[in-house]
Parts: structure tokens; sequence; C-alpha cells
């Protein structure tokens, strides 16, 4: 159970670093917000390459592909507490569908 909940700190850190890090970029290039927030959002992305390899799992595809539904998962609640775009029947529907698809990839029985 400890191994489970590392596990997902790690991909809540790693997709907020990812997702801060992305929109802070957003904000100076497309928003033109100052320098230094592309230059804190360039640092974010980096570490989110860091915490990434804190991850127990031997893989680093299934690692990475598992952060694609994470991505997903925690853009749409971005989305909605950041950017205040309120998720509708879809979008929760899809974030269902990514967990599940993010539990079989790590945690289905290999052989």
């Amino acid at each position: 159970m400890v191994n489970i909940f590392y596990t997902i700190l790690l991909f809540l850190f790693a997709g907020l670093a990812e997702i801060g890090g992305g929109y802070l970029i957003w904000q100076w290039l497309r928003e033109g917000k100052p320098f230094y927030l592309g230059l804190i959002g360039g640092i974010a992305l980096a570490l989110y390459g860091v915490i990434a390899t804190f991850q127990s799992f031997p893989s680093f595809v299934r690692v990475y592909a598992a952060y694609g539904g994470v991505f997903i998962i925690l853009s749409v609640l971005w989305g909605w507490g950041i950017d205040k775009q309120t998720p509708d029947l879809y979008d929760w529907l899809g974030v269902v569908i990514c967990l599940v698809g993010v539990s079989v990839m790590l945690w289905a029985p290999r052989h």
C-alpha cells in the first residue's frame, strides 16, 4: 500500500511540474507575461523529467505511457481549478477511462 501511495504521489508531483511548467511558458509566450515565468516554467519541466526517474517500475515505456494518462487527468483538473473551465460529462468519462488505462498498464499481473 505504501508503494502505491508513493507511486501516486510521484505521478502527482511530476504531473504538476509538467503542467505547471507548460502553463508558465504558455503565459510567457502566448499571454505576454514576464520572461521569468518562462524560465521558471522551463525549470519545472526539467524537474518533471527528474521526478519521473524516481518511479520504481523498471520500464521507461510503461512509466511514461502512464504519465500520459495522468497528464490528461491533471490537465482537466488544472483547467477546472486554474482556468475556470468546468469539465463536462465527457471530460469526466475520459478521466475515468484514463484512470483505468493507467491502472492496467502499471499494476496488471505480468509473467
